[in-house]
């Protein structure tokens, strides 16, 4: 391997060559040493296209994070004998899967494995939003002067309200689990109601869209990004949720209209928001960054020690067993 943000290569006993896009976690790193060549970036951020299409070329296996973009062009720039794209997160918007399916590549992804981390940030993010930490932080940090007073800085209790998520998957469920916890009533929304034994453990009602919006104290949402999904959250919506509601976004950045967000908590059509991503990442829409009502954190979900490790792993296994002839352990169908 090469240092200071260059594509390097480390050569071991074994017939496949496996592309990283990123550094990852050391052991995941091992676990792929064993079965072939990793060739791999070294540098922390995304790496330049053109980079990353050089990187790729001639892999039997591509890891790949959020931020890459698995289309045509890295298809073609990889090779006919590319056989399994790993991708390290749960959401795949960023691939193509179709085009991969039709060239005869595996896509895997790595769902679980970030559930309970992802459901403490949003639970981090409702309770910031609620009770207004992150503006507190900020006061005090400023030095501006503060008393403590009946009325200061006043939020919201989350007992007795009613938390809607929009996607009851395993985060979902997880967050809904949390909440729980602090005494909050759970609906959900979902394309296809949840298994019965989830809805009757998390006591959670099925609503239309339109009622949870109406109904939500406190909306968060853990769908898929999708053609369906994308701005799912725009004007309309935020306009149908109360005054006092606040709107919780640990998903990907573009199921929210960024910009009519900004707008509605502007002029206080809803109380706050907590968001762990945003639509055009990693830029931020700045008519957001000048409001004291929201909450901005950069994409933190997954980001615990032991959590990005057995992402990490988990997209190293299902490379290898890819590689192996023994299918994917967590494939992704287009």
């Amino acid at each position: 391997m090469t240092g200071s943000g260059s594509v390097g290569s480390v050569t071991v006993h074994g017939a496949p060559t496996i592309a990283i896009s990123n550094r990852l976690p050391e052991p995941a790193i091992e676990v792929l040493r064993a079965a072939g060549k990793v060739r791999m970036d070294e540098r922390a951020e995304a790496i330049p296209r053109e980079d990353l299409l050089e990187l790729v070329a001639g892999a039997d296996a591509i890891l790949t994070l959020l931020h890459d973009r698995v289309d045509e062009e890295l298809l073609e720039a990889a090779g006919a004998q590319l056989r399994c794209v790993a991708n390290v997160a749960v959401g795949y918007d960023n691939v193509d899967v179709a085009a991969a399916a039709a060239r005869g590549v595996v896509v895997t992804n790595t769902p679980g494995v970030l559930d309970d981390a992802t459901a403490d940030l949003t639970l981090a993010l409702i309770l910031a939003a609620t009770r207004r930490v992150a503006e507190g932080d900020r006061l005090v940090r400023a030095g501006r002067p503060w008393t403590w007073g009946m009325s200061f800085m006043l939020g919201s209790d989350l007992r007795g309200k009613l938390l809607g998520i929009v996607g009851l998957g395993g985060i979902g469920s997880k967050v809904a689990e949390r909440a729980r916890a602090f005494g909050m009533e759970v609906a959900y929304h979902s394309r296809r109601p949840a298994p019965e034994d989830v809805v009757a453990e998390l006591g959670a009602e099925w609503m239309p869209l339109e009622r949870l919006l109406a109904e939500a104290d406190v909306l968060s949402l853990h769908c898929p990004l999708t053609p369906e999904t994308h701005h799912l959250i725009g004007a309309a919506e935020i306009a149908a949720m109360k005054p006092s509601a606040v709107l919780i976004n640990a998903a990907r950045g573009p199921i929210v209209d960024e910009r009519a967000l900004a707008e509605a908590l502007a002029a206080g059509r809803i109380a706050a928001a907590g968001l762990d991503v945003y639509e055009h990442e990693p830029r931020v829409e700045p008519g957001l960054l000048e409001l004291e009502n929201v909450v901005l954190v950069p994409h933190l979900g997954s980001a615990t020690v032991e959590t990005r490790t057995a992402m990490a792993e988990l997209a190293a296994r299902n490379a290898i067993s890819v590689l192996s002839g023994q299918g994917p352990l967590t494939p992704v169908s287009s």
